[in-house]
């Protein structure tokens, strides 16, 4: 992979400009392409696109962004406009792509600790939005056992397509509909299987869960071909519907509210962090209002001379994660090593290292064999079912390492329902197994950390133990004579 495009370019007369998709081609382009036009406020930078002729694709009221299309003169124009403080070009980015709840200790958690609401910690009470080319709801591992499927809500992203007049971008489909089949991709199925698939036994005797297999998930397709502004259309419908994903009339107890995003996807070749673009501050919004971000690190590799890690999972604000992918050589031990495609972040630059590893080398999950994806994998097998052939199979990427992060959160949020996304990153980075293959570990803010592989190995047994002693402690300390306690 080469470099990332989406870097910061300079500052022009007004507003800057970034993303050389955009700034490339403003002197040569012969039809219109798409801007995000980043204003003071959202009255600013829809004023922007209405003054300057552009049509308006979509908006991300809450950070102020509109996102439209225009010809080079207009955009031009657009970045002179008074409020305008930023245009971003919309680049492409891909899926990450290329088990293991044993080294994770992921299934002992499970099996022998208990959430909030007195049930196995297995994810349950927490939906996990899973932004990617799509998912299978009737796929056999997202079966419950009364017939319904853990996908409760499912949605697809619109955002560019020409014959659409609104602004709504991200619309509800019915939920058996198989938006991965529609994009034809299988990359998000596989993905979401990691995230919350249930427990399955195969005919051949193989026994498989997702990370959190009691979670709800909420599928939010982007196609299989992804450009950002399909990607940060998703993240805004979840920053403005975490509360009540399948809409307000569904109570919590049928559909949960959404508490983790997964993200295996980036531009190629990692790149420079932009803290001005629609996605970071996106995050930012949702780790403020509860909700933890978790990014693949990427699949480019490195020696540690440069970053080549995702640049949005760089960002420092506690509950934005970004995973490295730990291959334990199909023993499901804890002393495996780092898989030589995880992307490394710069050696003298611990702000792009990952924050942790989860496993992501062979990783077995949901998969239709004649989805392209799915296609890939090493070790096609059959479902329990006598039709289901070949819907399992084994893929490997920092896209398979992201999704145990995500359901291991929702297993966290389980645990402790009054955690901040920042606690629920201190307990993860604070308990990690330190394996020790590859680059040394350096203590920064306090963790011993390393450019390739973070703070180490997850321990879910021991981050959610940690938790929840560090809300007992800090409850107690807290506590005053007729005043109710911090939580």
């Amino acid at each position: 992979m080469t470099r990332s495009s989406r870097r910061l370019l300079g500052v022009v007369s007004g507003a800057v400009v970034a993303g050389a998709v955009l700034a490339g081609q403003l002197e040569t382009l012969s039809g219109p392409t798409t801007v995000m036009v980043h204003g003071t406020d959202i009255a600013a930078a829809r004023a922007a696109v209405a003054a300057t002729g552009m049509r308006l694709v979509t908006e991300y009221e809450r950070i102020g962004v509109a996102v439209a299309t225009g010809t080079a003169d207009q955009i031009e124009a657009a970045r002179t406009r008074p409020g305008v403080t930023y245009l971003e070009g919309n680049t492409p980015i891909e899926f990450t792509q290329e088990t293991s709840n044993t080294a994770t200790r992921g299934a002992e958690a499970a099996a022998t600790l208990t959430g909030a609401n007195g049930e196995a910690l297995d994810g349950s009470g927490v939906s996990v939005a899973v932004i990617d080319s799509g998912v299978d709801p009737t796929h056999p591992y997202f079966a419950e056992a009364d017939g319904s499927s853990a996908v409760v809500a499912n949605l697809k992203s619109l955002c560019l397509l020409e014959t659409s007049t609104s602004t709504d971008c991200v619309v509800r489909v019915p939920q058996f509909v198989d938006t991965d089949t529609l994009s034809v991709g299988g990359h998000g199925t596989h993905v979401s299987g990691i995230v919350g698939g249930r427990p399955t036994t195969l005919p051949d005797g193989g026994s498989f869960q997702g990370a959190a297999p009691g979670a709800s998930l909420v599928s939010i397709s982007t196609g299989a071909v992804l450009l950002i502004v399909g990607a940060d259309s998703a993240l805004n419908w979840v920053l403005e519907n975490h509360e009540k994903p399948c809409g307000a009339a569904v109570p919590a107890s049928v559909c949960p509210p959404i508490k983790v995003t997964n993200n295996s996807y980036g531009p190629s070749g990692g790149g420079e962090f932009d803290p001005n673009s629609a996605t970071v501050k996106l995050q930012r919004a949702l780790a403020a209002e509860g909700v933890v971000t978790v990014w693949a690190a990427g699949n480019d590799g490195g020696d540690g001379s440069a970053s080549l890690t995702n640049p949005p999972g760089q960002d420092p604000t506690g509950g934005i994660l970004s995973v490295a992918s730990y291959f334990d050589q199909d023993t499901g031990t804890r002393d495996g090593v780092v898989s030589e495609y995880s992307s490394r972040g710069a050696a003298a630059d611990p702000s792009t290292w990952p924050d942790l590893s989860a496993p992501g080398e062979n990783i077995t999950s949901a998969c239709r064999p004649y989805l392209p994806i799915c296609s890939t994998g090493l070790d096609p097998r059959n479902g329990p079912g006598p039709l289901d052939v070949g819907t399992f199979n084994t893929i490997s990427g920092t896209s398979m390492a992201a999704p145990h992060i995500a359901g291991i959160v929702a297993q966290l949020f389980q645990a402790d329902p009054t955690a901040t996304p920042a606690e629920i990153e201190a307990a993860l980075k604070g308990t990690t197994h330190r394996y020790t293959d590859g680059a040394a570990y350096r203590t920064v803010d306090g963790h011993p950390t390393s450019y390739d592989k973070g703070t180490g190995l997850v321990d879910v047994v021991a981050a959610a133990q940690s938790l929840t002693a560090t809300t007992t402690t800090e409850a107690t300390k807290s506590r005053k004579p007729g005043k109710p306690t911090r939580r």
